[in-house]
């Protein structure tokens, strides 16, 4: 064979060889770019969804927490109400209670958390107005442990306390409400015990408990216990969450 026409095939040879290294290569680094590029997106995307539930949590838990603030305010207007026709005396009691709890409600709750002590004084000052209101009612609140290093949500108790009061407390005879707060480790144990009618009576409502439950949800997903026991003649919730 002709040493030229070998070279020229050996030169074809290298030229078509070279040829598909350079475009394997190139279809890597083409690949490569294309993928990190779709890498990129995506991660943006996630990092997008992840702010727009976030965006979305928050507006959720302040839904829910502004719908508790007017609850207890129409509870306790119409308690008011009540008592402007029967006591007046006891009405004036009430007016100057509330304008504590209004107090409360306008700026220490405004804020996302609130010291665990407050929060107590506030339910402490709404049943010190279920007394004026009821003399046949007694209630009790236990704390174990350092109330005042405990930075929570504001009104994750009151709704419990409303109930009790709503369904106990408000009914004729003697009724009781007992609530004990108690921080062991990194949890709070919250305990509230209340009588019940011996013969139920239809109420309507019931807004409160569903805001509670729902916000608790939204809170502590998956790390907290809510227990609610209904026996004839007691009405018993016990809420464990994370500090």
């Amino acid at each position: 064979m002709d040493k030229h026409l070998v070279s020229n095939f050996q030169h074809v040879d290298f030229s078509f060889i070279s040829y598909i290294q350079i475009c394997g290569i190139a279809t890597v680094l083409l690949g490569s770019v294309v993928g990190l590029a779709i890498f990129k997106k995506w991660i943006n995307d996630v990092q997008r969804i992840n702010e727009l539930q976030q965006t979305n949590l928050k507006a959720e838990l302040e839904q829910l927490k502004s719908q508790v603030n007017p609850h207890f305010l129409f509870n306790t207007l119409n308690n008011l109400l009540v008592l402007t026709k029967t006591d007046p005396e006891k009405a004036s009691a009430v007016l100057l209670g509330l304008s504590d709890l209004l107090r409360y409600q306008l700026y220490d709750s405004a804020r996302e958390k609130i010291i665990l002590s407050k929060d107590i004084s506030f339910i402490h000052n709404y049943l010190a107005l279920e007394k004026i209101r009821k003399n046949d009612f007694d209630y009790t609140i236990q704390t174990t442990g350092n109330m005042d290093s405990q930075l929570l949500p504001p009104f994750l108790f009151i709704p419990f306390v409303e109930n009790a009061v709503k369904h106990g407390a408000s009914t004729v005879g003697h009724t009781y409400l007992a609530l004990d707060f108690s921080i062991k480790g990194k949890q709070l144990h919250f305990r509230s015990e209340n009588s019940k009618p011996a013969v139920k009576h239809q109420t309507i409502g019931g807004l409160g408990l569903g805001n509670i439950k729902r916000r608790l949800e939204l809170l502590y997903p998956d790390n907290h216990t809510l227990e609610i026991t209904e026996n004839p003649d007691r009405y018993i919730v016990n809420l464990t969450i994370p500090l």
